[in-house]
């Protein structure tokens, strides 16, 4: 991570300080079931993302600086796991797995799989648990509960990345927040009138 300079760094102490001095246990029990909810549903959109790459074509990359898109799959699936469950621990490792998927499937299953349980252990945490001050690489330090926010921007960002890699690839874009061009919007039918 490039450092912060020195202003970037005195908006950030600020920052800080306000999170910290407003974080209660009811509040924190409240900001993580909207960041939850919210979280939940970008994940299935994830997926569909993820399962949408051609294994015949996943070693694709938009320029050579880029990852390709299996290397960008999977640092989507595994940073998000990571966060939950570094905020479940109130400790960051960012470990890897030993074993990474090798097929978008693969990538999905394992993703949904581990979504579910580092969901379950966040969700099982306490106000006071989700409101203790956790340290980011030295770079951040803020209640646990805040890294939702992150984790949830860090996927739709790079989630947004991989989107865009799916039509050179020969694949169709799934809808994400609304229809796209290979999967378009349907209204609702409305709703019948008891009569």
């Amino acid at each position: 991570m490039r450092p912060f300079s020195p202003l970037a760094r005195k908006k950030q102490n600020i920052f800080e300080e306000i999170t910290m001095s407003q974080m209660t246990p009811e509040f924190a029990l409240g900001y993580r079931a909207a960041m939850l909810a919210s979280f939940k549903n970008e994940a299935e959109i994830t997926k569909k993302v993820i399962a949408a790459i051609p294994d015949a074509k996943s070693d694709y990359r938009p320029d050579p600086q880029a990852r390709t898109a299996k290397e960008l799959a999977w640092h989507i699936a595994n940073s998000d796991i990571q966060f939950l469950d570094g905020i479940a621990d109130l400790k960051f490792n960012m470990e890897t797995p030993e074993h990474k998927p090798e097929t978008s499937a693969e990538v999905v299953a394992w993703y949904d799989e581990n979504v579910k349980r580092g969901v379950a252990r966040v969700e099982a945490m306490t106000g006071e648990q989700l409101s203790t001050p956790v340290n980011f690489f030295n770079v951040f330090n803020m209640p646990a509960v805040v890294y939702l926010g992150f984790l949830n921007n860090h996927c739709i960002h790079h989630r947004g990345a991989l989107s865009t890699y799916l039509r050179p690839m020969g694949a169709k874009v799934p809808s994400i927040y609304g229809g796209s061009y290979d999967e378009p919007f349907q209204m609702p039918e409305p709703a019948q009138t008891a009569a």
